[in-house]
């Protein structure tokens, strides 16, 4: 039951940076606006950042207010009001449709309400197992350094932990990496898995929300331009 998810307020007070980056999860089953304010109980959360695939492509949201029926979230190119669009986060995929947008933000209305206490029951932690960032369908060419041996590879998919790249040498396995990706700067990390010349990297340190966010924006923005003057 979705009652006993609640839980009570703290009585000691949060700081305004924590505040603003939890998810808040609402009772509602309307789509959550701009300075909304809520007179039901609340369940925060560290649910913060989902995938948002459209036609102009795939993009990374932060996702600030949740209820039953859609979430209003950090947008970096906005699909136009009407569109309809999938989401991803915390495993499930959601049928959804651009119902508004502002300043950056959208609101996103889901096709059908979701079951916010099985979605809050399914992201209970498991021992030894992390929660896997949304990983965004990408093409583009990635440089892979490797001691001293240098591949061009191309990008499959990219997230905030990782990326899967090819083709690249078995012996790679296990080993040390620094990524450097047009418009990003380079990453370390480690190549934890390798199958037919396709290689997992895992990134030392995950890459800012923002930093991805606005790389993939901008890919966005270029992507809509080139559609957009072979159509005249």
């Amino acid at each position: 039951m979705l009652p006993s998810l609640i839980r009570r307020r703290s009585r000691k007070p949060m700081s305004e940076e924590a505040a603003f980056e939890s998810t808040t999860f609402s009772l509602s089953t309307a789509v959550p606006r701009p300075a909304e304010r809520r007179s039901d109980e609340r369940v925060l959360s560290t649910l913060q950042v989902g995938k948002l695939a459209s036609v102009g492509g795939e993009q990374l949201i932060r996702i600030r207010n949740l209820s039953a029926g859609g979430l209003m979230a950090d947008c970096g190119v906005p699909p136009p009001v009407g569109d309809a669009v999938e989401l991803e986060f915390s495993g499930q995929k959601i049928p959804s449709a651009i119902v508004w947008i502002r300043e950056g933000a959208v609101g996103i209305k889901f096709d059908q309400n979701i079951d916010l206490g099985e979605l809050l029951a399914g992201r209970k932690p498991r021992h030894g197992f992390r929660s896997r960032p949304p990983r965004l369908q990408v093409e583009c060419r990635a440089s892979v350094r490797v001691g001293r041996t240098f591949y061009t590879c191309n990008v499959h998919d990219i997230s905030l932990g990782g990326m899967k790249v090819e083709p690249i040498g078995e012996y790679c396995l296990g080993k040390k990496v620094i990524v450097v990706i047009e418009s990003l700067r380079p990453v370390k990390g480690e190549v934890r898995w390798y199958c037919d010349r396709r290689a997992g990297i895992v990134f030392d340190e995950e890459l800012r929300f923002n930093e991805l966010a606005e790389w993939v924006g901008k890919r966005l923005e270029v992507a809509s331009l080139r559609a957009v003057h072979k159509s005249r």
